[in-house]
């Protein structure tokens, strides 16, 4: 550990489940006698506020919504385009608030996926930043691609054709959208443009960590050698956010329900929750809604079904028979802890890969989100929750409790300040 405190700037940028793997490593790092601020969209900060961690807004609350409350969002060409529009118009402001924060000689920057303009800093400021990925869909491999439809890559392919399927997207889809923006940025600070972002240059050539555990995605020889994995952080706001006494008693007296959830930046969720109500119907069992959007969830529910805006996962899923969630990183991670069986409707982005993951794993069967409706999800849950998948279950949550990724992640977050300024960190 340095001999000293240091400044460090954690840039986040998503839904929930995006940010709280950063609020936790905030947490750590603050309790390793370093002064923490996490820079994140201004949504979060009555959370930052709450678990004690300086705040320094970016954007509002207005911004995001006006992004994820399209529907197009969730349509896997359509949805980037308007993911890269708002990273775009996020650039600067967070470039500008790393530059607010920074202690000359005593920072260490650390970024999530988005965050381009923590690479932009990076590189004008000589700042030392590692690059934090939630997921493996992040990291390309020509021998192992993730998987990421409409993208015609797989490890069972040829690698000249998959080298050239990402230089195809990077032309036609990604650079086009982030390029423009991203370049003229870093022309107004001096420094040369960039290309195939999401390539190479995204990721910190001073260190990358995988939040997520080798065992869940094994590392290919061509991920940056830079690259290192230290597994799920697993944070859920368990310690600032109360339950429900009424969901208390519910999941207390009954059997054990299925919860559904289409994912914290669903605005669009209604079909999910009236196909999760009849399905429940047709397995004769008990179910829990999650959503903070009321106006998604069917106006009239049966006695054995609850809606409940928000439960810390951690407090909620050991009491459940089975998950059925859209494959977001964070909320697999959590069913994974809970050792519980798992239905994952994937949509775009990383979800069809981490989908693909959890069924290999064998805790989790797969069902498209076009292809979702009740018979489908009561068939698919039925099998998800036999005894191989229970016992697949029970295996792997005996094996995350053994790990600490948070304090792992602290340790390569010192050691990269230390390997920049040895004289000032003891290395």
């Amino acid at each position: 550990m340095p001999r000293i405190g240091l400044r460090i700037l954690i840039a986040a940028l998503g839904s929930h489940g995006d940010v709280h793997p950063f609020l936790a490593l905030g947490q750590t790092l603050r309790g390793r006698g370093h002064d923490v601020r996490i820079i994140a969209p201004a949504m979060y900060q009555a959370l930052a506020d709450s678990i004690g961690l300086q705040f320094v807004p970016v954007g509002t609350v207005e911004l995001f919504e006006r992004h994820v409350s399209r529907p197009e969002i969730w349509r896997p060409v359509r949805g980037f385009q308007i993911l890269a529009q708002s990273v775009a118009e996020l650039i600067e402001p967070y470039y500008q608030a790393v530059v607010r924060n920074q202690q000359s000689g005593a920072t260490v920057l650390v970024m999530s996926s988005l965050v381009l303009a923590g690479r932009v800093a990076q590189d004008a400021l000589g700042i030392p930043a590692v690059s934090v990925h939630l997921s493996p869909a992040i990291l390309r491999s020509l021998q192992s691609p993730a998987r990421t439809p409409p993208l015609p890559v797989s490890a069972r392919l040829p690698r000249w054709w998959n080298r050239l399927a990402y230089s195809a997207v990077d032309a036609l889809v990604m650079d086009r959208a982030l390029a423009g923006p991203l370049n003229d940025f870093r022309r107004s600070l001096g420094l040369g443009p960039v290309r195939r972002i999401f390539d190479v240059w995204i990721h910190s050539p001073d260190r990358v960590i995988g939040l997520f555990p080798d065992w869940f995605a094994p590392a290919p020889p061509d991920w940056p050698r830079q690259t290192v994995l230290t597994g799920f952080p697993l944070y859920d706001e368990s310690d600032v956010t109360c339950v429900d006494p009424a969901i208390e008693d519910f999941l207390n007296d009954g059997p054990a329900p299925i919860a559904f959830t289409p994912g914290s930046a669903m605005r669009h969720g209604a079909r999910f929750f009236a196909e999760a109500v009849r399905a429940c119907g047709i397995l004769g069992c008990r179910g829990v809604l999650l959503s903070r959007h009321a106006q998604h969830v069917p106006a009239s529910l049966p006695a054995e079904i609850r809606h409940v805006d928000y439960v810390p996962f951690s407090r909620l899923l050991p009491h459940c028979a089975a998950l059925v969630y859209h494959g977001g990183i964070g909320t697999a991670a959590q069913a994974l802890a809970a050792g519980i069986p798992q239905l994952v409707v994937p949509m775009a982005y990383d979800q069809p890969d981490n989908a693909a993951r959890l069924k290999r794993l064998g805790v989790a069967e797969v069902l498209p989100a076009r292809r979702f409706g009740a018979a489908r999800a009561a068939a698919a849950l039925k099998l998800a929750m036999d005894e191989t998948h229970r016992a697949a279950c029970i295996s792997i949550k005996q094996r995350l409790a053994a790990e600490d990724p948070l304090l792992k992640t602290a340790e390569i977050i010192e050691e990269t300040f230390a390997q920049k300024y040895p004289h000032r960190a003891g290395g």
